[in-house]
């Protein structure tokens, strides 16, 4: 095994500087956008205000999918600043600086100085994990407890015996699981450590402690405990049929049936291999060229520090392979480990000038679509001003800036420094996005403009309900409103019914708020008033009698009522 060595602290620094330029960069410029970061920007607000930190809702309406332990740090996050704008993407920058470091930890006992900053700085130019580390998602958290996980038990199997560090592993992956269900995968090293376990391999000697061994279980379990036990009470002591409701959706309808018979996001089993890692991984999958055959020695050496996270990460892949529904994201948390396996190699791969050379391609594909866009809409290109014209920026001079200043970037990194023409196109992007770009389209993005002009076009003294409504509305909303249950549209015209039953009971006083799709037949004979366009969608303030039958058949017990919150 190779020798340990201690972190030093300029090392930090320039993984600090990374993040600061390709995560950090116009931090507090936006509001959360769709699809997820506004619901759970909401849910994390309204657990702060409500007190319920078991059981999240989502405008009143119970949110089953998915454990609750993000939606704990951002409502934590929340309560600290007061204002979702500062407070919704703080999750997500702090698991950034946790993995690096973690990375960077682990690569450094292992193969050296050198070797732990190649990796870490590796990672965090990859395209998946910066497009994924910019945003208020689960995973970005997620990716922070597994790779603690296999931070810690690869201590254990490969540096050990460190029994402290083998039961950290198991707790890391517990809160792992509740924050995503798959949280558990890095306890799968454990069983690929016995199965390489051998006189030729390069692993840790483990010798006895066969009930030491059940540490990294116990661990798992009382994570797992600390969500599950206060819920299961409550729901068992509550007795209320939703609460019932949510525990079995979200113990087995959104764990073992959504892998086992997923029902969205049908992918064929080689989308990862074919679709995802070769252009999401970039740089690093480009490296395969050299790490193949590297690698091939390094099995012929048995040499466990490479093999061991580059097996479980191969054992992830497959995992989520395995499953009818793939989304890209899932195999984020082999990533890592990918760079773990790959940092034995990386301080010579990086001299090589092939490389280089390579990072020089790389970034100029980068540039390439700046460019075209910045030109055709200087010629007033007919297909550029027509895709500017739909996602409409507002102004193309950061677009501009972008076109000018990364040519000259990659010709100076290509005279001095051909190595960092990826990292620097990164750096340009990230910065240009997150400063020019971003702020720009948040107003559309957000629905901000939206909701603030539908509000003003609301009568004065009516009482306002959403119908199929987008959650970044309930961020921007000046008044309590009323609301007929998150993500109905699986019942089919069942809230369009609640919805009129609601509005027929006082249709003098109250309005509704509707998409285009939604106005047949429930509220066709209604008065509309235009509320604007957004999300895709012609939306209408509805008031006045709407159809008989959809009110005869609606429920006005499914109102919810939600307090208005401002947005900070």
């Amino acid at each position: 095994m190779e020798q340990r060595t201690q972190m030093n602290w300029r090392d930090v620094g320039w993984i600090l500087l990374a993040v600061a330029v390709l995560i950090a960069s116009g931090y507090g410029l936006r509001d959360p956008w769709p699809a997820d970061e506004p619901r759970f920007a909401v849910l994390a607000r309204d657990m702060v205000a409500s007190g319920d930190w078991l059981f999240p809702r989502v405008g009143g309406d119970l949110y089953q999918d998915k454990p609750p332990l993000y939606f704990w740090l951002l409502a934590l996050s929340y309560a600290a600043f007061g204002s979702v704008r500062a407070s919704f993407l703080l999750p997500s920058l702090l698991a950034t600086v946790g993995t690096l470091l973690l990375v960077y930890s682990l690569a450094t006992r292992l193969h050296g100085r050198r070797a732990g900053l190649a990796a870490a700085l590796l990672l965090a130019c990859c395209v998946q994990f910066v497009q994924t580390m910019r945003s208020a998602q689960i995973d970005p958290t997620l990716l922070f407890f597994s790779t603690l996980s296999l931070w810690a038990l690869t201590r254990h199997l490969l540096l050990g015996p460190d029994w402290r560090a083998y039961l950290l592993g198991g707790f890391a992956a517990g809160l792992g699981t509740i924050t995503k269900g798959v949280g558990f995968l890095p306890l799968l090293l454990v069983p690929l450590y016995f199965a390489l376990r051998g006189p030729r391999w390069n692993l840790a000697t483990i010798a006895g402690g066969r009930a030491r061994w059940a540490l990294a279980p116990a661990g798992f379990l009382f994570a797992v405990a600390l969500w599950l036990g206060p819920m299961l009470l409550a729901v068992a002591t509550r007795g209320d049929p939703g609460l019932l409701a949510y525990r079995d959706e979200i113990l087995f309808q959104q764990t073992v049936q959504r892998y086992a018979a997923s029902w969205h996001h049908l992918r064929p089993w080689y989308f990862f291999l074919v679709e995802v890692i070769p252009a999401l991984w970039l740089p690093a999958s480009a490296l395969l060229f050299w790490l193949v055959p590297r690698w091939r020695n390094d099995f012929a050496a048995r040499r466990g520090a490479v093999w061991l996270p580059l097996l479980w990460a191969l054992l992830v892949v497959v995992f989520f392979s395995i499953s009818p529904g793939k989304r890209g994201i899932y195999v984020l948390p082999a990533l890592p480990a990918f760079a773990l396996a790959a940092a034995a190699h990386l301080d010579e791969l990086l001299a090589r000038r092939g490389v280089q050379r390579l990072s020089l391609v790389l970034a100029a594909l980068l540039i390439v679509p700046g460019v075209v866009l910045a030109i055709g809409d200087l010629l007033d290109w007919p297909p550029v001003t027509e895709l500017l014209s739909v996602v409409e920026p507002g102004s193309t001079s950061a677009l501009l800036a972008f076109a000018m200043a990364a040519p000259l970037v990659w010709l100076v990194a290509a005279r001095f420094a051909p190595l960092l023409a990826w990292p620097a196109m990164l750096a340009c992007l990230a910065l240009v996005w997150g400063f020019g770009i971003a702020p720009q389209l948040n107003p559309q993005r957000s629905a901000s403009a939206f909701v603030a002009e539908m509000l003003r076009r609301v009568p004065p003294g009516r009482e306002l309900g959403l119908v199929a409504y987008k959650e970044q509305f309930l961020l921007g909303l000046d008044r309590d409103t009323v609301n007929f249950g998150h993500a109905r549209w699986r019942e089919g015209s069942r809230e369009s019914d609640d919805a009129a039953a609601w509005l027929a009971a006082a249709p003098q006083a109250r309005v509704l708020l509707v998409p285009q799709a939604l106005l047949a037949p429930c509220f066709t004979p209604a008065r509309r008033i235009d509320a604007g366009r957004t999300a895709r969608e012609t939306w209408w303030l509805v008031s006045g009698r709407p159809e008989a039958a959809c009110v005869a058949r609606g429920n006005r017990a499914r109102a919810i009522r939600y307090p208005a919150h401002r947005i900070g």
